[in-house]
C-alpha cells in the first residue's frame, strides 16, 4: 500500500492537470466563437463561463478579459496558472514517484505560464498560446502513460484525472441541458462550440455525421462508452482503477470508494436514453456530481485519512 501523502499528491496532480486542460480549452473555444460577433458566439461564451461557476463574469465581462482571468489570474485557485502551480508543487513533493520525462514536461509547462512573458504572449496570440498549453498537457499525459510503471501511483494519477473530468463534463452539460433558467443552446454554431469544449466534435461527427442535435450531444457526452471524455467512460475508468488499488484496511462496505464508483458506473451503464430525453437530464447530472463528490470524500477517508492502526501489524 502506497503512503497516504504520496497517493494524495498523485491524485491531485491528475485533478489539477485535467482542470488546467479543460479551462484552457473552454477559453480557446470561447475566444474563437466570439470572433463571429453573433448571438451564438455570445451564447458559447456564456456556456463556458457558467460551466466554471463564473456567473457574474458570464453576464458582464468581455470574453477576452474573462478568458485571461480563467487562465492567468493568480488570485483564483482554479485558474490554469494556479492549477499548474499546484500540480507542480505536488509533483515536487513526490519527485521520486514520477519519471524524469513527466517532471520535465510539467516543469517546462509551469515555467511557460508563470514566466515574465506569459501575459504578453497570451495577449499577442491567445489561441496559439492556449493550443500550446493543451498540447503540452497531452505530452505530459503521454509521458506518464509511456514511462511510469502502471502500478498504484499511476492509478492514483489517472483516478484524479477521471474524477475531475467526469465532474467538469457534468457541469458543462448541466449548464446546457439542466433545469436552470438560462437559455439552452440550439444554434448550430453554439452546439458545435459545446462539442469543442468537450474535445468531442470529430468523435461526435463520426457517430452522428452532420446531425448536430442537442439530444444526440447529450447522449454522446453522457452515455457513450467508447469516447474517453464521456461521463460514462470516465466513471468506468474510475471504478476500474479503484478496484485495482489495495486498500489499507476494511472500511464500511457502503462507504468504500470502489463500491460508490461501481454504483455510479452501473447507473450510467443502464440509463434509459428514452426516459432521459423525455424527462430531462438534470436529475441524472446532479446525481453524477453528488456521487463524484462522495467518491472523492471516500478516497480521502480510505487512502489519506485512514486510522493509523490499519497500518500497524497485529
Amino acid at each position: 500500500m502506497m503512503l497516504a501523502r504520496v497517493a494524495d499528491s498523485l491524485y491531485w496532480i491528475g485533478r489539477y492537470l485535467e482542470r488546467a486542460e479543460h479551462l484552457s480549452r473552454l477559453s480557446d473555444v470561447m475566444l474563437n466563437a466570439t470572433l463571429d460577433h453573433t448571438e451564438a458566439a455570445s451564447q458559447a461564451a456564456h456556456i463556458a463561463l457558467s460551466a466554471v461557476g463564473d456567473h457574474d463574469i458570464a453576464r458582464s465581462a468581455k470574453p477576452f478579459e474573462a478568458a485571461r482571468a480563467l487562465v492567468l489570474d493568480r488570485e483564483d485557485s482554479n485558474s490554469v496558472i494556479m492549477s499548474l502551480a499546484q500540480a507542480r508543487e505536488n509533483a515536487r513533493q513526490v519527485r521520486d514517484q514520477i519519471t524524469t520525462e513527466t517532471w520535465e514536461r510539467l516543469n517546462l509547462l509551469y515555467l511557460k505560464v508563470t514566466g515574465d512573458d506569459a501575459e504578453a504572449d497570451f495577449s499577442a496570440g491567445s489561441s496559439a498560446w492556449l493550443h500550446d498549453i493543451i498540447a503540452d498537457l497531452h505530452l505530459f499525459k503521454g509521458a506518464a502513460d509511456a514511462t511510469m510503471s502502471h502500478g498504484e501511483g499511476w492509478r492514483f494519477l489517472m483516478l484524479g484525472a477521471y474524477i475531475e473530468r467526469a465532474q467538469l463534463i457534468a457541469r458543462l452539460l448541466e449548464v446546457c441541458f439542466g433545469d436552470g433558467k438560462g437559455k439552452k443552446p440550439t444554434d448550430h454554431i453554439a452546439l458545435m462550440s459545446l462539442l469543442r469544449m468537450a474535445c468531442a466534435l470529430e468523435p461526435y461527427l463520426r457517430v452522428y455525421t452532420a446531425e448536430i442535435e442537442p439530444r444526440f450531444i447529450l447522449e454522446f457526452l453522457l452515455l457513450n462508452e467508447e469516447f474517453p471524455r464521456s461521463i460514462r467512460f470516465s466513471t468506468a475508468q474510475m471504478e476500474d482503477h479503484l478496484s485495482r488499488i489495495v486498500r489499507p484496511g476494511d472500511t464500511a462496505p457502503g462507504a468504500s470508494p470502489e463500491r460508490l464508483a461501481g454504483r455510479l458506473k452501473a447507473r450510467l451503464q443502464y440509463a434509459d436514453v428514452e426516459a432521459l430525453q423525455a424527462n430531462g437530464a438534470s436529475a441524472l447530472l446532479s446525481t453524477v456530481l453528488d456521487e463524484c463528490a462522495a467518491i472523492h470524500e471516500a478516497i480521502f477517508e480510505t487512502y489519506v485519512a485512514y486510522p493509523l492502526e490499519l497500518r500497524l501489524p497485529a
